[in-house]
């Protein structure tokens, strides 16, 4: 069963005590076509103020370090946005977390419980192949600690291999933007690569709802949900991992 968080409120439900680390893109365009990208806004906004509820201590980096682009198409003028996103548009704190990053390079996994990686087109293009990246995912998992990750997050996980040489993805449930739900957001030919090809490529067992509705599978310790309607449940998958890891 889901838990549900009170995104309203600014009191953390419980004083958990995690540690989380959030990795957005810091890529800003769509390819060549000269279309402004980023991050997600929401599938930012809803994983934050769910495990900041929960009494977490959450850090920010992105792939490069500095200010996360903001995909446009997920800012909403105040008033019309999602219930994470209003409440994040009232925040300077959450805003600065944005505006000012440490690069992924800089986290050392045994600090965290937990890596959460953010969707936005922005990760189709300088996350796949991050070693840095790479690095942490796997060093996360290895390690038993959480990862998730939501519609075009799951990108960051492709790359990640185990000390062996196995993908971290191969046997697992896995979900992400489909190529259906790429096609009709009209960009399968702007996106180097499609992820759930690429995944089922690396032999992962990959998983999808009705498109853009939401949809997100838990393999163990490794959460993945398929589009930005799907961030409030892959985060409650998360926490239920992590109140079961402190166990």
């Amino acid at each position: 069963m889901l838990c549900h968080y009170d995104l309203k409120s600014k009191e953390a439900v419980s004083p958990a005590g995690w540690k989380i680390a959030i990795i957005a893109t810091s890529h800003a365009l769509m390819g060549g076509t000269g279309e402004p990208t980023g991050v997600s806004l929401e599938e930012f906004t809803t994983p934050y103020y769910a495990f900041v509820n929960e009494g977490a201590d959450v850090d920010v980096f992105s792939i490069a370090g500095g200010k996360v682009p903001i995909d446009p198409r997920s800012l909403k003028p105040k008033g019309e946005a999602e219930e994470s996103v209003e409440r994040y548009l009232s925040d300077a704190s959450a805003q600065a977390s944005l505006a000012s990053t440490e690069p992924v390079t800089e986290i050392d996994v045994s600090d965290y419980d937990a890596v959460f990686l953010p969707g936005g087109h922005g990760t189709m293009w300088d996350v796949p192949e991050n070693k840095g990246l790479s690095n942490v995912v796997a060093g996360a998992l290895d390690s038993g600690r959480v990862v998730g990750a939501v519609c075009h997050g799951p990108a960051g996980l492709i790359s990640a291999k185990y000390p062996d040489g196995t993908p971290v993805v191969r046997g697992k449930k896995i979900a992400g933007f489909s190529n259906s739900e790429e096609d009709a957001a009209g960009h399968t030919a702007t996106v180097p690569f499609l992820r759930e090809r690429r995944l089922k490529e690396l032999g992962a067992d990959y998983q999808a709802g009705p498109d853009f509705k939401p949809f997100a599978v838990r393999d163990g310790l490794l959460i993945t949900g398929q589009n930005p309607a799907s961030a409030q449940a892959t985060v409650d998958h998360m926490i239920e991992a992590l109140k079961e890891n402190k166990n």
